[in-house]
């Protein structure tokens, strides 16, 4: 098995000595890999990535950078290429000189300089754009200039602290793209943070999510959103119904579970083992059927229907299901009128591969 570019071998980091921040964190990352550190504020992300970066210094453990230990070697001599959501750009300075700053802190001038400025502006669409100064410029823009300086010179690691967060959405999502692009061009390392879960989705190898310094589980994509392997998870990535139920049997890889009014809901055992826990259920909205065809399913259950939204390319059910108020199923757009539906009772129903037993906390 080939060594991991990047290693966090145990690292711990605490500001005030009790609390840890980031908590025995054990990670590798392969090099070319785009990795996505994801969490809400004050899981840990984010002084993950500055340890890295080596803004940071960890309390314990050690960090190493194809295969050398890190952690005494100070942030201008990892030859790290650096993104950050506030896009630290020099006004003073033409697009051409912020570009150009990392090379001439590395002594590299001339025309080595200029020819690989071009190609770095070339690379984010800034083509001719030298001479402008950041204030001239949207932020997008401004966002694409702080992504060429951090490729100039080359790195073989690129670490981005929420790049897109300040941007719109259609202009987000268009950035997305291009750093993915930009990713499978040059073949580099990323590590990316975001607190955005469709952002991590869409651009992500594998994405790490963080809850109290710790990594919850760590994933691509599909599996995160497909197989959560706790609550928090299922309920951090993406909309989902969580049902508060207790275990009654358990055979193998499924099991049965209890709600308070005494529904039984057939589900996969994933993190409960014997009758008596407490589970949480989650099931995806959009793996609920609506009026399911009689034997289709393995549980139907009845619920009113509180409201419905429609979305473009789906329609939002909310009903009254299960003991919540807010039991949701999401419905692809094939042109029937939903809008009927609000105030009736009505069935809904899903198969027990599609609803996951996770722990009950």
């Amino acid at each position: 098995m080939s060594q991991p570019f990047v290693r966090f071998e145990h690292v711990e980091k605490t500001y005030d000595g009790k609390v840890l921040v980031v908590e025995d964190l054990n990670l590798d990352i392969a090099q070319g890999e785009f990795l996505t550190l994801l969490g809400p504020s004050g899981s840990g992300k984010t002084t993950t990535l500055m340890m890295l970066a080596g803004f940071e210094t960890a309390t314990a453990g050690e960090i190493f950078l194809d295969g050398k230990p890190i952690n005494r070697i100070a942030p201008e001599q990892r030859n790290i290429g650096m993104v950050f959501q506030s896009y630290a750009l020099f006004p003073h300075m033409t697009v051409a000189e912020n570009v150009a700053f990392p090379l001439s802190v590395r002594g590299i001038k001339g025309s080595e300089a200029e020819s690989r400025v071009a190609k770095a502006l070339d690379k984010v669409g800034l083509k001719g754009f030298d001479s402008r100064r950041p204030a001239q410029m949207s932020g997008g823009q401004q966002q694409r200039v702080a992504v060429a300086r951090a490729l100039v010179f080359e790195p073989k690691l690129v670490l981005m602290d929420e790049p897109l967060s300040a941007l719109d959405k259609q202009l987000r999502e268009q950035l997305q793209y291009e750093i993915k692009r930009l990713h499978k061009e040059l073949g580099i390392t990323i590590v990316y943070v975001t607190h955005d879960q469709t952002e991590a989705l869409a651009m992500s190898d594998r994405v790490a999510v963080f809850h109290h310094g710790k990594i919850q589980q760590i994933d691509r994509p599909t599996q995160l959103y497909e197989c959560p392997s706790n609550a928090f998870v299922a309920q951090f990535i993406g909309e989902n119904n969580t049902l508060l139920a207790q275990v009654t049997s358990v055979s193998g890889t499924s099991c049965e579970a209890t709600l308070a009014d005494g529904t039984r809901i057939l589900a996969q055992a994933v993190a409960v083992h014997k009758p008596g826990q407490s589970t949480r259920l989650s099931i995806r909205p959009e793996r609920v059927q609506l009026n399911p065809l009689h034997g289709a399913v393995d549980t139907v259950v009845s619920g009113k229907v509180i409201d419905v939204t429609y979305l473009g390319r789906y329609a939002r059910v909310r009903l009254n299901a299960c003991g919540l108020e807010d039991f949701i199923v999401t419905l692809p757009n094939d042109g029937r009128d939903l809008s009927l539906l609000s105030g009736s009772t009505t069935s809904i129903g899903w198969n027990a591969s599609d609803c996951r037993a996770l722990d009950g906390v």
